[in-house]
C-alpha cells in the first residue's frame, strides 16, 4: 500500500482512538475540542506517511507526533496525556507504515 494511503488511514485511525478517550471528559466547547484532536492526529499520520526522514520509521514517527502535539499541549496545559498520546500514536504509526507502506 502507498505510505501517503496507508498514512492517511493510520491518521484516520488515530483521530477516532484519539477522540474516543475524550468523550467523558467535559469541555466548554467539546465539539471545537474534539474536531481539534481529529484534526491533530490525522495530520500525524499524514505527516508521518507524506515524508521521507534519514530515520527509522518508529523514530519519525515519534518525532512528528511530539512536535505537532506541542501546540495543543501548549494551549491546554494538559501535557503528559497529550504528550504521550502523541509520543505512542506517532511511534505506532510510523511502525505501521514503515512495515507496510511502499
Amino acid at each position: 500500500m502507498s505510505r501517503i494511503l496507508l498514512g492517511v488511514i493510520c491518521g484516520i485511525v488515530f483521530g477516532i482512538i484519539s477522540v474516543a478517550t475524550m468523550i467523558p471528559l467535559k469541555f466548554e466547547d467539546k465539539k471545537a475540542a474534539m474536531t481539534g484532536a481529529f484534526a491533530n492526529r490525522f495530520a500525524v499520520g499524514f505527516v508521518i506517511g507524506a515524508t521521507t526522514l534519514p530515520l527509522p520509521m518508529w523514530a519519525s514517527g515519534l518525532l512528528f507526533g511530539l512536535l505537532l502535539s506541542l501546540p495543543d499541549a501548549i494551549i491546554t496545559k494538559s501535557w503528559i496525556p497529550i504528550m504521550t498520546l502523541g509520543a505512542i500514536g506517532g511511534i505506532l504509526c510510523g511502525l505501521a507504515i514503515g512495515a507496510f507502506g511502499v
